[in-house]
């Protein structure tokens, strides 16, 4: 698929918020590769790779995080966990979108190998995002492959997220769902780093990195309530989802030498839950998955 597209929803709750907006953006499959990651949270999942791994049967995969510790236990209890399929034929579709409001600006970052994935990791306070007159830091980005949420049964080959923190400790993650295409302009600018840190918890100054650069997509997205994807599962994060290329998959997956072929957590039951769809396209055309 030479012209991917990117889905991005939104999720809003006393504690989480997950966005995905449509956009037209891709990577190459080295790129993902390269950045195939494993999605912890920088307050709240665990840093060490060898507490929880993607592998089935390993005795440490998805189906056993909620075992492994006492303070893990939401990812085998939760009702409300992340990801989801989001079915169009399920949303309730509200016909205005509500905005991201972004104030991003080149800041000094880090590159980290974590082993199980990517991390970028921004200094200082000066790039915001604001919803619904909060505001959240941005704090690190890092990467899954293939896609954790999908759409209409259609995962991507890879998913970011932005991760975002509110002076009261609420989070808010923006992820973008990425098909293979061209190269990514973003992950273009830091192959040359991502290929030279090879070794697991190896980290690096990379100077000023602009998150401004990378792509957000449109209006519209879905909202609905969720947690987070790795351990410890909390149900209480703010969200938001986009893209990227074949050459840049590949070369995140080769770079963290992960035991396991992806990093993604299998999809969770909906539960009841209401899925909102904020578009200004009409049912119909949501319904053709024209987002």
């Amino acid at each position: 698929m030479n012209h991917p597209r990117i889905q991005c929803f939104a999720h809003l709750f006393p504690l989480l918020l997950l966005l995905i907006f449509s956009l037209a953006a891709s990577v190459t499959s080295q790129e993902v590769e390269i950045l195939f990651s494993d999605y912890v949270h920088f307050l709240y999942v665990a840093e060490d790779e060898r507490e929880f791994d993607y592998v089935r049967g390993s005795g440490m995969g998805p189906e056993h995080w909620g075992d492994l510790k006492r303070e893990w236990a939401m990812c085998k209890t939760g009702k409300m966990q992340s990801p989801i399929d989001l079915l169009h034929r399920r949303v309730e579709v509200v016909p205005k979108s509500e905005e991201i409001h972004k104030f991003y600006k080149p800041s000094k970052a880090t590159l980290k190998n974590r082993g199980h994935d990517i991390e970028v990791k921004w200094k200082g306070e000066n790039s915001k995002i604001e919803i619904n007159g909060s505001d959240y830091i941005l704090r690190q980005a890092h990467w899954h492959s293939p896609s954790e949420h999908s759409i209409n049964g259609q995962r991507f080959a890879m998913e970011l997220h932005l991760v975002h923190q509110s002076q009261d400790r609420k989070i808010a993650v923006i992820g973008l769902l990425y098909d293979i295409g061209h190269s990514n302009p973003f992950l273009e600018k830091l192959m040359k780093k991502i290929k030279s840190i090879s070794d697991p918890s190896e980290e690096v100054d990379i100077g000023l990195i602009n998150p401004e650069e990378i792509e957000m997509g449109g209006n519209n997205y879905y909202r609905y309530m969720g947690s987070l994807t790795t351990p410890p599962c909390t149900e209480g994060v703010l969200w938001t989802i986009a893209t990227v290329s074949k050459e840049q998959v590949a070369l995140l997956r080769e770079t963290v030498h992960d035991s396991a072929e992806e990093n993604a957590r299998p999809l969770q039951a909906v539960n009841g839950r209401k899925v909102k769809l904020y578009a200004l396209r009409t049912p119909r055309e949501v319904g053709d998955g024209t987002l």
